[in-house]
């Protein structure tokens, strides 16, 4: 393992960084190794890593020494912030200003930093169609991470940047199919008929992240954005019809509505789904599967990921 490159890993107990530990740890002549890095080590999923040969260390970024003396020794990272656990975009930069200060600080050599686009781009504050969240952000949890792009820029930080999107994962958490009053099993989403939204599998983050960090050098600096599929509402209800077994219909909800719900994070959630639309050609378009899929050919479509994971949706 020492004459190995070390890549620290953050939120390696998680969907997206176990994904990255683990795409590191299934590929033996990678030339690297992973330090996973956890708030709890002790925790099955982190016993689960070390099985698989992962190094474990204990790190907060609430207590940055612990994360710049992960960070020591170590050619590169794999870093990603959970915004979901607090709700706050304030919360988020601070952990990200952590990771680029530990980050600059160890000298790290390539770091891909598990990003989405700053939503203010393209649609500033003062336009009026999606009301402004946390006194700044149209959609906070995207345009935190946006915002903190620049931070490894400034810092010098050798970052590849790499954009995501909407899980599938999301389908079998409480976005998935629900029968309707009329017994018919309806995917109800605040999503325009037509308009795509583009999904990938949660473990394709870290699969390609993998392969950036075997690409080296000519990756640093570059953006890339990352899809498995771009489907319709209407697409995706009748792909999953078809996976359950039973047949699936789509029903847009428009943005105001679903904004006005009493269910978590609605407002975010309505404001995320209309950037998706409002802005699909600059979003989706900038998704090219093909070229992705020369970067990491395991990279699954939306029927792949059915095949494994139908049998979990839950049908209420």
């Amino acid at each position: 393992m020492s004459d190995k490159k070390v890549i620290a890993v953050t939120g390696a107990t998680g969907a997206q960084g176990g994904g990255a530990a683990r795409a590191i740890l299934a590929d033996p002549d990678s030339g690297f190794a992973v330090r996973a890095l956890t708030r709890t080590p002790d925790s099955p999923a982190a016993k689960e890593l070390a099985g698989l040969g992962a190094e474990i260390v204990q790190a907060d970024f609430h207590d940055e020494p612990t994360v710049h003396k992960a960070f020591e020794g170590a050619y590169g990272a794999f870093l990603v912030t959970n915004f979901w656990a607090h709700g706050s975009a304030a919360k988020e930069t601070e952990e990200i200003n952590v990771l680029v200060r530990a980050a600059e600080a160890a000298g790290l050599r390539h770091v891909v930093w598990s990003t989405l686009e700053d939503t203010r781009d393209l649609l500033p504050l003062d336009d009026e169609r999606m009301p402004v969240l946390q006194d700044r952000y149209n959609v906070p949890h995207f345009d935190a991470k946006g915002e903190g792009n620049e931070l490894f820029t400034q810092a010098g930080v050798p970052t590849t940047f790499l954009n995501t999107t909407f899980f599938f994962q999301g389908f079998l958490q409480g976005m998935g199919p629900k029968r309707a009053e009329d017994g018919v099993l309806t995917l109800t989403l605040p999503l325009e008929d037509g308009k795509l939204l583009a999904g990938v599998d949660v473990a394709d983050i870290g699969r390609t992240a993998h392969a950036i960090l075997q690409g080296g050098d000519q990756f640093i600096g570059s953006t890339v954005n990352l899809a498995g599929d771009h489907l319709t509402g209407a697409q995706y209800a009748e792909k999953l019809g078809a996976a359950i077994g039973e047949p699936v219909r789509f029903q847009a909800v428009p943005y105001d509505v679903f904004r006005s719900l009493d269910i978590p994070a609605a407002e975010e959630i309505a404001n995320m789904f209309q950037y998706y639309g409002d802005f699909d050609r600059e979003f989706t378009g900038a998704r090219d599967l093909d070229r992705l899929r020369q970067l990491n050919p395991a990279l699954k479509s939306f029927d792949d990921w059915l095949a494994e994971n139908a049998s979990k949706i839950a049908i209420s």
